[in-house]
């Protein structure tokens, strides 16, 4: 199975949900119409998209969190890459794009409510690299739409 973008996701307010669109443009700022409350910790060159795996989403509701894709923050929902491959200095192409994943994506409170109890820690980087979000900068600026190819390009 190939690899493909699932979902695009933005939040033209700030914070979360981010709400499903079907094509976007990313430029070297992030997804446009993606706004962030919280420009300290989010957003920006080297933050400007979040990305997670569908099958992680997945696995997660299987567990009996209410998560649903765009309910953390995430931009970019692809469906077929195997995550653990998906780390700081990866390079990924979806559509007219290419991404450098830059770092994980830490959790907080904000998200709180996709998960039982509220607990997040869950998709924390620190207990399992293979389930958290990862942010990256954009190499390359283009349009994305939901069915585009992905590609692992090179992993770190």
């Amino acid at each position: 199975m190939t690899a493909h973008l699932h979902s695009i996701h933005i939040n033209s307010d700030g914070g979360v949900p981010k709400y499903r669109i079907d094509a976007a443009r990313i430029t070297s700022l992030g997804v446009e119409g993606d706004k962030q409350k919280n420009t300290k910790h989010h957003g920006g060159i080297m933050k400007a998209v979040c990305l997670f795996s569908l099958e992680v989403i997945s696995n997660l509701q299987t567990q009996g969190h209410p998560i649903d894709c765009g309910t953390t923050g995430e931009n970019i929902v692809i469906k077929g890459l195997d995550w653990k491959d998906v780390q700081a200095g990866s390079i990924l192409e979806i559509g007219e794009v290419k991404l450098e994943i830059t770092m994980p994506a830490s959790p907080c409170y904000k998200i709180a409510e996709s998960f039982i109890d509220g607990d997040f820690s869950c998709i924390s980087h620190d207990l399992d690299p293979s389930c958290s979000r990862m942010y990256a900068k954009v190499l390359q600026e283009g349009n994305v739409k939901t069915g585009d190819a992905v590609s692992l390009v090179s992993s770190s």
